[in-house]
């Protein structure tokens, strides 16, 4: 797939068809997530992969924004304590979201080229997710990724371009 059909095809979807997703498509999503920018070379990401849907059932009591019946969720982390380790404070309070925001587009992008749908989450509750899950302390849930092969084709919102776009130092220049 060409890159920039990924990157204007890709849609949030919440309508999955109940059709398992392999171990072997899922490590490929996350060897692509593991492949994004990451301040410092920090890498300091953690993937936490649900396929029972006895689990994802439970972690939906506590993710509101968690729609439909998707074959799989992976919960993006980061480990707060090595990304402080090796970033301080600009690595534990900015770094890391920012490059668990990196690696999820990766694994969006990847997803759709693999003909799946996916939906970015980040209404949930993310002690309760911790719990549920039994993650480390030191491991800070950061976004959920709804996957599944997908039961609609959500059409393309409009893209806003004006006064998006800002060239040098001076915004008033053309």
């Amino acid at each position: 797939m060409e890159l920039w059909e990924a990157i204007k095809g890709r849609r949030s979807v919440r309508s999955f068809l109940d059709r398992r997703v392999t171990r072997g498509t899922i490590e490929r999503l996350l060897e692509a997530a593991t492949w994004a920018p990451s301040g410092g070379n920090a890498q300091t990401w953690r993937f936490v992969v649900l396929t029972d849907p006895v689990e994802i059932k439970k972690v939906k009591i506590v993710s509101p924004g968690l729609l439909g019946d998707p074959a799989v969720v992976i919960v993006v982390c980061q480990d707060l304590v090595q990304a402080r380790a090796k970033g301080g404070a600009l690595g534990e309070t900015f770094l890391a979201p920012v490059d668990a925001a990196m690696a999820t587009q990766n694994l969006l992008l990847a997803a759709y080229a693999e003909g799946l749908g996916t939906c970015t989450i980040a209404s949930f509750h993310r002690r309760g997710v911790s719990r549920l899950l039994k993650i480390p302390e030191s491991i800070e849930p950061m976004l959920l990724v709804s996957l599944g092969y997908p039961a609609e084709s959500p059409s393309a919102p409009q893209r806003r371009q004006e006064g998006v776009f800002i060239f040098g130092a001076s915004r008033g220049s053309s």
